[in-house]
C-alpha cells in the first residue's frame, strides 16, 4: 500500500510542477518575454524584474539571505500589478505560485507594463 501512496504522491507532485511551469511560461509570454526563460534558473529572475519593471540590481538583491524573502515578495506584486491584479493576489503567487501563475498564465489578465519592457522593442 505505501509503494501506491508513493507513486500517487509522485504524480500529484510532478502534475503540479507542470501547471507551475505551463503557467509561468504562459506569463512570460504575455509579458514579451521568452516563455522558455522559465526553465532556466537566474535568468527567470532576470526576465521577472524586467516583467515587474525594477531595475537589475533587484536580481543581485535576491542573493541576499533574508533580503531574497523580501525581494520575492515585493518582485511578485510588481508581477500582479502588471497584470492589473492587486497586493494581495501578489502574496499569492508569492506563496502559492503553483495555484496562482496558472491563474495568472491562463487566465484573461493582459499585461500592462509597456513596450519598453518587451523582448525586441
Amino acid at each position: 500500500m505505501s509503494d501506491i501512496g508513493n507513486m500517487f504522491f509522485m504524480l500529484l507532485m510532478l502534475g503540479v510542477g507542470v501547471a507551475l511551469v505551463a503557467g509561468m511560461w504562459k506569463v512570460f509570454a504575455k509579458a514579451g518575454q521568452p516563455g522558455w526563460g522559465c526553465l532556466i534558473p537566474i535568468y527567470n529572475l532576470v526576465l521577472l524584474v524586467r516583467i515587474a519593471g525594477k531595475p537589475g540590481i533587484w536580481v543581485l538583491l535576491a542573493f541576499i539571505p533574508v533580503v531574497n524573502f523580501v525581494i520575492c515578495i515585493l518582485l511578485a506584486i510588481e508581477v500582479a500589478k502588471k497584470f492589473g491584479r492587486g497586493a494581495g493576489f501578489g502574496v499569492g503567487l508569492a506563496f502559492l505560485p503553483m495555484i496562482f501563475y496558472p491563474i495568472r498564465g491562463f487566465g484573461d489578465a493582459r499585461y500592462q507594463g509597456g513596450m519598453a519592457l518587451r523582448q525586441g522593442a
